[in-house]
């Protein structure tokens, strides 16, 4: 059984028991959050897609940690023959999850 849930504005393929790293959420270590957008759910060939989203389905996660951060990303910007060179790096803040059931009514 798998579903296609919106998770801060990404969408997500989750299963049970898989580990996430979604965008930073001020929640604390341990804690239990649902996710309601649910846009499809397959329960072993049986598949339910939401228009927009599937009435009475959720997603309930566990945080596992709050302090992660992303990979480096470096953004780099040049301008020919004028010597304008620019150089700027960002690491998302992010939150790492796992999935404990999918509910659908």
């Amino acid at each position: 059984m798998y579903a296609i849930v919106n998770m801060q504005g990404q969408q997500f393929r989750v299963e049970a028991g898989k580990k996430l790293f979604i965008h930073r959420m001020d929640t604390e270590k341990g804690a239990t959050v649902e996710f309601n957008e649910v846009l499809l759910v397959d329960n072993d060939g049986n598949v339910q897609v939401g228009t927009p989203l599937v009435a009475g389905a959720k997603v309930v996660c566990e945080v596992l940690d709050n302090e992660c951060r992303g990979e480096k990303i470096l953004v780099f910007h040049k301008k020919r023959r004028k010597g304008y060179r620019k150089l700027n790096g960002h690491r998302q803040d992010l939150t790492n999850v796992v999935v404990k059931e999918i509910v659908v009514a």
